[in-house]
């Protein structure tokens, strides 16, 4: 196997590794080359810092891929962890162990970097042990520890929304039904809708209102150019059914809305916000029910509630999955 460096954000598109993030069990919407493009055009900070990777069998078949931007002496993962919850490389199953051991020799004839500070590693997906096991071997120092917000519940799927809700234990499953209940009681029927290529704009624009008025680190969060990046995210992936931006309207409010990712069999929640008016009522956890719900009838087999070890994603029956990271040093 060679690794082949690239400089050039065109290969983002050139050599696009989609079809590898596909077949890579660990492979997410984080990792595909249109995600990772629209990041670096957004964040990136000089064209010198991005490195590409790309894992060649002898025929010239590509075979995996990572994005790594270099800040001074240290590489790291391209993605950023504000915005990016997993975040590595992607390579075909059979090729996993030549692909991290390649890496590491090909990144060692480099005189570019001094650390590598390697974020976003799912514990229970293999990337982990491989690239820090075969940095160990190659005489590095390799130090594992808590990504920050280092953990992200995920919840497994059955095939149908009965299903799911008598998988609950008792008590959360009568949480779930009673909040719907008594939102409908309160403010009258209730109804979910989900953004088209006509309605994305208004969508985003309310969302983007109803996330500056949250409280504390939440409301600062949309500032200028992370809103431009939500709204870059829509555009692009909005078409192809990745990106669902959906609100849960009360009274004709829009009154709670959720931005996530089907992608790969699994949906994953991104983003939330909610009117502070009504948050008595609890309309954002009866939209995450109602997310949960779509995605089984999607045929989705995983919801996924990303980074952040917050108690209400545990009241939808999630587990929760460490999230690592790897200090390696020459």
């Amino acid at each position: 196997m060679r690794i082949a460096f690239s400089e050039d954000p065109r290969d983002f598109q050139r050599r696009d590794w989609s079809a590898i993030v596909h077949a890579d069990p660990a492979g997410t919407f984080f990792h595909t080359p249109g995600y990772l493009k629209l990041y670096w055009e957004e964040f990136g900070e000089t064209p010198e810092h991005l490195l590409l990777a790309f894992a060649e069998l002898e025929d010239g078949a590509q075979v995996g891929a990572v994005a790594f931007e270099r800040i001074g002496e240290t590489l790291r993962f391209l993605g950023g962890t504000e915005v990016t919850d997993y975040m590595g490389p992607v390579a075909i199953p059979e090729t996993h162990d030549d692909m991290a051991s390649g890496l590491w020799t090909a990144l060692l004839a480099r005189d570019d970097w001094h650390a590598a500070d390697l974020r976003g590693l799912p514990e229970d997906r293999p990337w982990l042990g491989l690239l820090r096991d075969a940095a160990s071997e190659r005489g590095l120092g390799v130090e594992e520890m808590e990504d920050q917000n280092g953990v992200a519940p995920f919840l497994p799927l059955p095939e149908t929304w009965d299903a799911y809700l008598v998988g609950l234990p008792a008590k959360l499953r009568h949480e779930i039904k009673r909040k719907a209940r008594k939102l409908e009681a309160e403010t009258g029927p209730f109804a979910i809708v989900s953004a088209t290529e006509q309605t994305l704009i208004p969508f985003l624009d309310r969302f983007v209102e109803l996330h500056r008025l949250s409280e504390g680190p939440k409301g600062v969060f949309m500032q200028p150019g992370m809103e431009i990046f939500f709204r870059r995210l829509g555009e692009a992936f909005g078409p192809a059914g990745i990106f669902r931006l959906s609100f849960i309207e009360v009274a004709g409010v829009k009154a709670a809305g959720t931005i996530g990712f089907c992608f790969g069999g699994t949906f994953s929640l991104y983003n939330s916000a909610f009117d502070r008016e009504l948050q008595q009522l609890a309309p954002g956890m009866v939209l995450v029910a109602e997310n949960i719900r779509q995605a089984i009838e999607d045929g989705c087999d995983a919801f996924d509630l990303l980074k952040g070890d917050y108690a209400y994603k545990y009241r939808f029956g999630a587990r929760p999955r460490a999230v690592r990271r790897l200090m390696v040093t020459r």
